[in-house]
C-alpha cells in the first residue's frame, strides 16, 4: 500500500515570503489524514513547519504519521529549506516519541501553570521597581544578543537569529518599557540589584518573557524569588493562567519551574534537511 500526499489548494505565497499548502494523506488515493506545510515567517525559504499532520482514527498505528512526515519533508526540499520544525503538543506522546524517531530534536519547550491561590509574598529583604530607561536600554541590548545566541545554539543560522531577535523583542515591546501590559521590573535583595523580569499578557493569560539573575548574584534563590514575583504580579492583574518557555538543556530552569508546579503545554522541536 503507498502512502503520498496529495494537494488540497495552490501554493499560497505570502507578501513576506512565505510559503503555505495543504495536503490529504492518502493511501491508494483513499484519504487517511491531512497535512499543513508552511514555512516561517522572517526566515524566507530556510526553515519549514509542519503546522498540522493528522492522521484518521482509522488508520493510526500503521506507520501512516511516519511516511506522511516523510513525504512533507521532501516537498520542504524542493521549497529550498534547509531546516523544518514542528510543535508536538504536551500530552501527545506518541507524537513526541515519532518526531524523535524521526530525528528532531528538541529546541525548547512551553510550560504553563494554573494560579489559584493567594498572591505571593516575597521573602525578607526582596523587593521589586520598574526598570528605569536607562537600564531598559542596557537590558534590551543584552537581552536581544544572548536571545539570538540561544537560537544558534539550536541550529539557527546567525543573520537569522539576530533578525528574530530583532523582529521578537521589537514587536514584544514597540514603546521599550512603556509598552501596555508589559511589565519590565528589576529586583532588589537588601537595596542591590540582583536579577530583571520581563512579564506581559498574552491571549489572556500572563507570560515570563524573560527571567535574569546577575551573574553575581546567582546561587541564592532569587530566581525563585523573581519567578513568584512574575505569578504575584499575574495574580494581582487578575489573571489565572501564567506561561514561559524554556530552551532545552538549560537544566536549572527547568527543574526550576517544575518545582514550582508548572507542566509542559507544548514541544518545540526541529531537524536539519541535508
Amino acid at each position: 500500500m503507498t502512502t503520498t500526499l496529495r494537494p488540497t489548494e495552490p501554493l499560497h505565497r505570502a507578501a513576506d515570503g512565505t510559503l503555505s499548502r495543504r495536503y490529504q494523506v492518502c493511501v491508494n488515493s483513499r484519504p487517511v489524514g491531512r497535512v499543513h506545510l508552511t514555512t516561517e515567517p522572517g526566515s524566507g525559504p530556510s526553515a519549514a513547519r509542519i503546522h498540522e499532520l493528522r492522521i484518521d482514527e482509522p488508520d493510526r498505528g500503521r506507520g501512516r504519521g511516519t511516511v506522511a512526515a516523510l513525504a512533507a519533508e521532501e516537498v520542504a526540499r524542493g521549497w529550498g529549506c534547509r531546516r523544518i520544525e514542528a510543535t508536538v503538543p504536551g500530552e501527545a506522546a506518541a507524537a513526541l516519541e515519532l518526531t524523535r524517531a524521526l530525528g528532531y530534536v528538541l529546541r525548547n519547550r512551553i510550560m504553563e501553570k494554573e494560579l489559584d491561590g493567594p498572591a505571593v509574598v516575597l521573602p525578607p529583604g526582596s523587593a521589586d521597581r520598574p526598570m528605569t530607561r536607562d537600564e531598559y536600554e542596557i537590558w534590551d541590548r543584552a537581552g536581544r544578543r544572548d536571545y539570538a545566541e540561544d537560537w544558534i545554539r539550536r541550529g539557527v543560522p546567525e543573520a537569522e537569529a539576530l533578525a528574530k531577535a530583532d523582529r521578537d523583542f521589537g514587536g514584544a515591546l514597540p514603546q521599550g518599557p512603556d509598552t501596555a501590559n508589559m511589565w519590565l521590573s528589576v529586583l532588589e535583595h537588601e537595596g542591590v540589584p540582583v536579577g530583571d523580569l520581563w512579564l506581559g499578557r498574552r491571549n489572556g493569560h500572563a507570560f515570563v518573557y524573560d527571567v535574569l539573575v546577575r551573574a553575581d548574584q546567582r546561587g541564592r534563590g532569587h530566581g525563585r524569588t523573581l519567578m513568584r514575583l512574575a505569578e504575584a504580579r499575574a495574580t494581582g492583574a487578575g489573571l489565572n493562567r501564567i506561561a514561559l518557555n524554556v530552551f532545552a538543556g538549560n537544566t536549572p530552569a527547568e527543574r526550576l519551574y517544575e518545582s514550582l508546579g508548572y507542566e509542559t503545554t507544548e514541544y518545540h522541536l526541529y531537524k536539519t534537511l541535508l
